[in-house]
């Protein structure tokens, strides 16, 4: 159930805005038609237009994600709930009857103004990533004021500290009302200006803190007084204002990160192999392989290449994480599996000096599972070593499919001093070996099922007498079946080694 809240919460935070701003208007209306209450006009305007503002805005914003958006949506709700509660004080002004209803009103709207500043100071700390000093003073003292002024406030329904309503049903104020009002309207005026103006984030954290902390003092100066529901007005073009120019400011930071992320993207394509490479002296031999990242970069690499004139490594792996973190260890331990195997002749030794280097100044404990071979074309003897990764799929000619199972260690970059065994196996002629990362297996649905080996054994079984590229193919687009639009949760990396037949 509480899931389920949490999924529709936009809509229910817009049902709600709607609801409010219908509310205004609906209880405005006798205002208009009854002459006797023509004083209040003002205020019913102001209402009205901020409520449906209000709704406009969070309709708006219903798409936005990223830092604030949530705090924003309540803070519009709260902002809808002032002219809505607003206006029904005001109705009940003129009910004398209805004295303890419009001091409970009264009241309320003052505690929901408290409610107000604290989101909007939650949504400016998100959105401008306060730090340092003014930070921490300010979560300090920002809670204070606002209990001490919700003391103060409540204190007033067992003692006119600030307001009291009359026995004719009047809000009454102190000689500080007219202040409250000149206050208010300057600080939002000079917050909206100080924004405008602002070229750097010390500006827009000192204009939202202007806007925050001086109503608060003033607040309690003055006792909380009420004011007209203009003040509702100008906190609302604020928050309109800081919105656009701070979402604003988002999406250029979000454009120079997506460029960033383009190239970073282009120089990890770049760092892979060809998708078809051909070896002059081995035409038996074929290679085929694919990569489709869940995001911009991606943490899965393969790789295969010639060692020397008679043989072969081939290799993939799938780092912890996913993103930028993930793809910068992923490149060193590309980088450093390939100098290692061009230089060591056993599988084993590779990866257990690999997994040694690894290990020095890991501080954020990334790993990666992994599998290297190495193939002796005189021979067609394959040494390989496998670092905790999926078992690849060994299909030889006339037979069903196997996992080629030995696991020769814990993953890479795991414990330093982890020694690492190998295995052996030969191919033939119309042999395949196909790798894969778990992105393939872990593919979800929109059920959350597993993709899963069994449907990827099938697909594999169907695909034996097929090239190396149709089989990538048909794994992907089973993958893409299976899921039915679900997003891709996780890196898909595969390569295919085939030993073709020789013509006679």
């Amino acid at each position: 159930m509480i899931k389920k809240l949490k999924d529709h919460s936009r809509a229910i935070g817009l049902g709600l805005t709607i609801a409010l701003a219908v509310f205004v208007i609906a209880l405005g209306m006798p205002f208009f038609a009854d002459p006797a209450r023509h004083l209040f006009l003002f205020d019913v305007g102001v209402d009205s237009l901020g409520a449906l503002v209000c709704a406009a805005l969070f309709f708006g914003c219903m798409k936005q994600s990223g830092e604030g958006t949530k705090t924003f949506r309540a803070l519009i709700v709260f902002v809808s709930a002032c002219f809505a509660i607003n206006e029904a004080m005001c109705y009940t002004l003129q009910v004398p009857e209805q004295r303890t209803l419009c001091f409970v009103l009264c009241l309320f709207i003052k505690l929901i103004d408290l409610v107000m500043i604290y989101c909007f100071y939650k949504y400016i700390e998100r959105t401008l990533s306060f730090q340092g000093k003014l930070a921490k003073w300010t979560g300090k003292i920002l809670p204070i004021l606002l209990a001490f002024q919700s003391a103060v406030l409540v204190s007033n329904a067992f003692y006119p500290v600030t307001f009291y309503i009359d026995a004719t049903g009047m809000y009454q104020t102190t000689a500080f009302a007219l202040l409250e009002d000149i206050y208010l309207f300057a600080a939002s005026a000079l917050t909206a200006v100080l924004i405008i103006r602002s070229r750097n984030r010390r500006s827009q954290k000192a204009a939202a803190l202007s806007f925050i902390l001086f109503p608060l003092i003033e607040y309690i100066a003055t006792g909380g007084q009420f004011g007209n529901a203009g003040q509702y007005g100008t906190v609302l073009l604020s928050l309109i204002i800081m919105y656009c120019i701070i979402f604003n400011e988002k999406n250029r930071e979000l454009l120079s990160t997506q460029s960033d992320l383009s190239i970073a993207a282009k120089i990890q394509a770049d760092a892979l192999p060809p998708a078809a490479p051909e070896f002059e002296n081995h035409p038996e031999i074929c290679l085929r392989g694919s990569m489709n990242t869940a995001k911009e970069v991606g943490g899965d690499f393969y790789d295969y290449f010639p060692i020397d004139e008679d043989r072969i490594c081939l290799l993939i792996a799938d780092v912890s994480g996913k993103g930028t973190p993930a793809a910068l260890f992923m490149m060193t331990a590309k980088t450093m599996i390939k100098d290692y195997a061009l230089t060591r002749s056993s599988t084993a030794e590779i990866f257990t000096i690999v997994n040694a280097r690894l290990c020095e100044n890991n501080e954020e404990g990334m790993f990666a599972t992994a599998w290297i071979g190495i193939l002796d074309t005189r021979t067609m003897t394959l040494q390989y070593t496998n670092a905790g990764h999926n078992y690849p799929v060994i299909l030889r000619r006339g037979k069903p499919c196997e996992l080629l199972e030995p696991v020769h260690g814990l993953f890479l970059a795991g414990l330093e001093f982890t020694e690492y065994g190998e295995d052996e196996i030969v191919l033939a002629p119309g042999d395949r070996l196909f790798l894969y990362t778990d992105g393939v297996t872990e593919a979800h649905d929109r059920t959350n099922g597993l993709y899963g080996t069994e449907r990827l054994l099938k697909v594999l079984e169907n695909t034996k007498a097929s090239p190396g590229e149709q089989v990538l193919q048909s794994v992907l687009a089973g993958i893409d079946d299976f899921a039915g639009g679900a997003p891709q949760f996780d890196d898909i990396t595969m390569a295919v080694l085939s030993i073709r037949e020789q013509e006679r």
